[in-house]
């Protein structure tokens, strides 16, 4: 399901903060020599968490789900000085690709990339942090927000995407589809949570901004 019109995409995209250089370098080389391009972040949503994480200003960044590192980035930009950015992804595969553009940004001596099951991992960080981007695996969704929650205090900012999952979310629901009706249990958690405020924006494919009370 397309939201917007090519047309009305592009035309946010032209009116929003120009990409920068190394992004669009990272894009090209991504839809030459990985598989599944489109799970790029992209020029507009990621001046939007960009955006964000000046906004924020974090000084301790989690992310889980790298894929070629362009999400890290823009959320590395709004790091403060002294600031971290631990990414999370199962594919080691991608390893290289990551730090090679993390490097190329002037953001590579605050990305650590860890290469692993999130669910395993997080639980031994011992890192209180101020925002967290959840793109992975969607039927572990769920269980990434449990898991991140400890790791989180007041104020936290929690950003979830593909939450309206290509529109699949709001269609007669497939029983054999575990990743819309894990998304749609997840949506209905994190707004009746009583640790979050939550609201969901139509960007993308969904973006939801949660905060920690």
């Amino acid at each position: 399901m397309h939201f917007l019109s090519p047309l009305l995409e592009s035309y946010i995209a032209n009116n929003s903060q120009e990409e920068p250089d190394v992004l669009k370098e990272l894009t090209r080389e991504t839809h030459v020599k990985v598989v599944q391009p489109r799970m790029l972040t992209g020029h507009y949503q990621g001046r939007v968490l960009s955006l964000l994480s000046k906004i924020s200003n974090p000084k301790y960044i989690l992310e889980i789900g790298t894929y070629t590192g362009y999400s890290a980035i823009c959320l590395a930009e709004g790091l403060q000085n002294a600031g971290v950015l631990h990414t999370i992804d199962v594919n080691a595969e991608l390893y290289p690709i990551q730090r090679k553009y993390f490097d190329k940004s002037g953001y590579g001596d605050q990305i650590i990339q860890h290469t692993g099951n999130a669910l395993e991992l997080i639980p031994q960080m011992d890192v209180v942090f101020d925002l967290v981007f959840i793109d992975a695996e969607k039927k572990e969704y769920g269980n990434y927000l449990e898991v991140v929650l400890p790791k989180t205090k007041s104020g936290s900012i929690i950003l979830s995407d593909n939450v309206l999952w290509s529109g699949k979310v709001i269609e007669p629901l497939n029983p054999k589809d575990k990743a819309t009706k894990v998304l749609i249990d997840y949506n209905k958690k994190l707004k009746e949570h009583a640790m979050l405020e939550t609201v969901l924006l139509p960007i993308r494919d969904g973006l939801t901004l949660s905060r920690v009370k």
